[in-house]
């Protein structure tokens, strides 16, 4: 019992500290690069960097304000855990915000501004995701869409929602470059939660479609190493069946495998494909 419960704090420090660094981060992009340039990355903070221009409300503030409704609908949608982390974040990004906000610009220009903004709030983003935690915002909803459909890529969620409101900026601030250079910020964004969040894995896909699949199988499975499986194909103009061996392997060993395919039958049939994650042994472990 005393390990469960040592286990369990161990990992909600851990949360906790994920929230606060990825609040910082997020700050970090939003203060130095985009708020000074008028742009934004969508979402809450997008809302409110509108007032923050026109009425010289702080945005930190205004985050928080905006937040209290989405917080509500979170709690009892997710449960108190989430929504207590959540708002850690959503306060710590307000604070971090409105301190950074005193503090000169890394740059005033624009383009300089939308890609690093948008790296590094992806960066933010990523690891309250990964801590399963928010600042709120879009960011909330798409944990929140998530939820109730496992399959739906969360940048996409992020990205769709943010588009809409940086339509809204271009409307309010009367400026098309806005619009522009935020699209760039909110791509770069979402390219970095894929790929810190959901993974990227340089792995590909192999087929081999052979009349010595056996031997093949056999040399890949002693010199790679790697496993492989049998599939059953029929070829729809030969109309013979035959066995497709199919292989999951990282990018170097992709060489090594067509050799030896190659090199046992010279008119074995290949077929290489990127793979978006393997889970299982010898790749990523759930």
């Amino acid at each position: 019992m005393y390990k469960w419960k040592k286990q369990d704090i161990k990992r909600i420090v851990i949360e906790i500290i994920g929230t606060i660094l990825g609040a910082f981060i997020m700050a970090v992009g939003i203060s130095l690069f985009l708020l000074p340039n008028q742009l934004s990355t969508g979402g809450i903070s997008g809302i409110a960097t509108i007032t923050y221009y026109l009425f010289h409300i702080p945005m930190g503030f205004m985050i928080v304000l905006i937040n209290i409704p989405l917080f509500l609908f979170s709690m009892y949608k997710i449960g108190k855990s989430f929504f207590v982390k959540s708002l850690i974040g959503t306060v710590c990004l307000s604070i971090f915000i409105d301190i950074l906000d005193e503090i000169e610009p890394l740059t005033q220009d624009k383009f300089l501004g939308c890609i690093y903004g948008g790296i590094i709030i992806g960066i933010g983003t990523a690891i309250l995701l990964k801590v399963n935690s928010s600042t709120g915002g879009s960011d909330l909803i798409s944990y929140v869409a998530k939820k109730y459909k496992p399959m739906i890529r969360t940048s996409n969620t992020i990205i769709l929602i943010d588009s809409m409101i940086i339509t809204l900026n271009v409307i309010f601030l009367k400026q098309i470059e806005i619009g522009l250079y935020s699209a760039i910020a909110i791509y770069l964004m979402g390219k970095i939660i894929d790929i810190l969040f959901e993974g990227i894995y340089f792995t590909k896909l192999i087929l081999i479609v052979s009349d010595e699949t056996e031997k093949i199988a056999k040399e890949i499975e002693e010199k790679v190493p790697r496993g492989t499986t049998g599939l059953y194909g029929k070829g729809m103009y030969t109309k013979k069946e035959k066995l497709v061996l199919m292989c999951a392997a990282s990018r170097r060993d992709v060489s090594k495998i067509k050799i030896i395919a190659r090199k046992i039958d010279p008119s074995s049939f290949i077929i290489i494909t990127n793979s978006r994650e393997v889970v299982g042994l010898g790749f990523k472990k759930i």
